[in-house]
């Protein structure tokens, strides 16, 4: 006699005594196993905000403790991942200058209130924007005068150079170097140079 594994139902369809009861409790808590401490919260936290993008030791700080994490898991862990490299606020001033000055063309003084907003030391700061001379900030200073040369055409003497000295101001270059470039620009576009003198200062 052939032995039979399935039994019908009411309904006639085959009833499969090992199927999981869908109604059946979850798992509790304890089965679960505790829930994580301050420390692996703190390294999850960390682990996470680091994904794809660096951060200083300061703002991963400030990041856990505005998730309630105790300051000395929080330091612990930051700690840790200075040993390992995952926090290099060095390498983070160095990579920013770059990038920044590249891509916007911020001077030092500039680059240098955004690393200490950032938490950076300042003599890491004073390392990461060394890598900018002054010859180096004057070209790009020229360059970003030349970029807005031409949208400036058509204004009047005073108004030019208010703006194309206050773009440079507000990317952190001197005002002596500001103006010694704008006039340089203005020169070499054909502006009388004795016409100049009443606008500029002799730099």
């Amino acid at each position: 006699m052939t032995r039979r594994t399935e039994w019908p139902d009411s309904t006639g369809r085959p009833e499969r005594p090992d199927r999981p009861d869908s109604g059946a409790p979850s798992l509790s808590r304890a089965e679960q196993g505790p829930p994580p401490g301050p420390e692996e919260q703190a390294r999850a936290i960390c682990l996470r905000l680091l994904t794809g993008t660096p951060r200083t030791r300061k703002q991963l700080a400030d990041a856990l403790r505005t998730r309630g994490i105790p300051e000395d898991a929080a330091q612990e862990v930051l700690s840790r991942f200075e040993d390992v490299g995952l926090i290099d606020d060095a390498a983070f001033a160095g990579a920013w200058v770059e990038s920044r000055h590249h891509s916007r063309g911020l001077a030092r003084r500039a680059l240098a209130r955004e690393l200490r907003t950032k938490g950076v030391d300042s003599a890491l700061i004073e390392d990461a924007v060394g890598q900018l001379d002054s010859d180096q900030e004057e070209r790009t200073a020229r360059e970003l005068v030349e970029r807005k040369l031409r949208a400036t055409r058509g204004l009047d003497r005073d108004k030019r150079i208010r703006r194309l000295a206050g773009m440079l101001a507000r990317k952190g270059y001197s005002e002596g170097l500001a103006l010694r470039v704008v006039r340089r620009a203005l020169e070499e576009e054909g502006e009388d140079p004795e016409l100049l003198e009443h606008h500029l200062p002799d730099l």
